[in-house]
């Protein structure tokens, strides 16, 4: 007689949960563990500026952000892609809009109504959550052990899920423990680093340039990332930089640093004049004008980006008018440092895509799939990393299904 199989999943953030739907709607008993109090809670932190979903940008485009792009994150993404989210979106009656950077978010802009029309449709469909429950690994083959509310307990699973996240804002569960346990298990497993993160500028900033322009922006400026200038900005913090155009630049930038010691980083000031125009704007005849008021006035140069350029060149270069006019097409900033993953918008590193099959599952674990974050890849932020996630879960859980229903019929 055939019995009913049971899957555990352990995370419920995106991953987990796109990993859930598939498998009840196929009739899976499903079982959700987490260590948190509740659900979605870097889900929910992501929805604070408004939740970008996903990403407009045609698939092919939007294929070529993820990094490595291994053939099943590319399958995962194709089966759910951002039309099909923004689709799923809909039926829990979130309506979508796209904005003017191509990004995709809620009509509300919140995470919150979302997610409890998420959570109650699996709940409705027979989804357990076991919250407070933190995994700590294997007892034996095929057991797993949860430290709860009331003590250690084992768990006995068909098959297993794990979307634990990476290790980017541990206070909401993501601390990268389950390194140690899949490791001990014969895993491939990639250190986890920083990723979307801020950096450390190489020597620090001078006490003057920190104290006057710390949290403040870059604006309209561009940074040349993977040899295409991108325009955008960031923003200057007490020790270095951060912000959109940095993080679309971490990868390359942390990579630089790990190989060299250290990255360079080039910004254009201005990226709607030529560098024609702008050195015949600096070479313009400034009469009795201070240097900064001729900057100021023929070029709009002034505050942080003015702070900059003094900051970076040495009184000579600030007064040729050749290396000034070349500084502000391509200033050069050394990095030294990403700043801690932990402080992260989200991480790299983790489960190498080589130690999967085409299902997601573990190569030297089998019944046992990963999703999310927790695999070893990475997107910039703009809704790719998001979308990736819930495609991998939703890939994992079809794989569940395909092992599962082999079992079955072997049984």
């Amino acid at each position: 007689m055939k019995r009913e199989r049971e899957t555990i999943i352990i995370g419920a953030g995106p991953a987990g949960l796109a990993a859930a739907e598939v498998l009840c709607a196929a009739g899976q008993s499903v079982q959700v563990y987490d260590a948190m109090p509740s659900a979605g809670r870097k889900f929910l932190l992501a929805g604070r500026g408004g939740l970008n979903l996903t990403h407009s940008e045609p698939l092919e485009p939007f294929l070529r952000r993820l990094h490595p792009l291994a053939a099943v994150l590319e399958q995962a993404v194709r089966a759910f892609d951002p039309t099909a989210l923004r689709a799923w979106a809909e039926g829990l009656g979130t309506a979508t809009f796209v904005g003017s950077s191509g990004r995709v978010f809620p009509t509300d802009m919140k995470a919150a109504p979302l997610l409890r029309a998420w959570l109650h449709r699996l709940r409705a469909a027979g989804v357990v959550f076991h919250m407070r429950h933190r995994w700590t690994g294997w007892a034996a083959p095929g057991v797993l052990r949860f430290e709860g509310p009331q003590g250690e307990h084992q768990v006995k699973a068909d098959a297993v899920v794990l979307a634990l996240g990476g290790a980017s804002w541990p206070r909401l569960g993501s601390d990268g423990a389950w390194q140690a346990w899949l490791m001990g298990q014969g895993v491939d497993v990639a250190p986890l680093v920083a990723s979307n993160c801020g950096f450390d500028v190489a020597g620090g900033w001078s006490t003057h340039f920190s104290e006057r322009f710390a949290g403040q922006p870059f604006k309209s400026v561009a940074v040349e990332i993977d040899g295409v200038m991108r325009r955008g900005e960031f923003v200057a913090t007490a020790s270095g930089i951060e912000g959109s155009l940095v993080y679309a630049a971490s990868a390359q930038l942390r990579e630089a640093i790990a190989a060299q010691g250290q990255a360079t980083l080039h910004i254009d000031l201005l990226p709607d004049r030529s560098a024609e125009r702008v050195l015949a704007d600096v070479a313009h005849p400034r009469g009795s004008r201070s240097l900064s008021s001729h900057i100021k006035g023929r070029l709009g140069l002034d505050g942080i980006k003015l702070g900059l350029l003094n900051e970076l060149l040495t009184r000579e270069q600030m007064h040729d008018t050749a290396q000034l006019a070349a500084a502000i097409k391509s200033l050069p900033l050394g990095l030294s440092a990403t700043r801690p993953v932990a402080e992260a918008i989200s991480s790299a590193g983790g489960v190498r895509l080589d130690a999967l099959d085409e299902r997601l599952m573990l190569r030297a674990l089998p019944g046992v799939f990963c999703a999310g974050e927790m695999l070893d890849w990475e997107a910039p932020t703009g809704g790719y990393l998001l979308t990736a996630c819930m495609a991998t879960g939703r890939w994992a859980g079809q794989g569940v299904l395909a092992w599962t229903s082999e079992a079955q019929a072997a049984y």
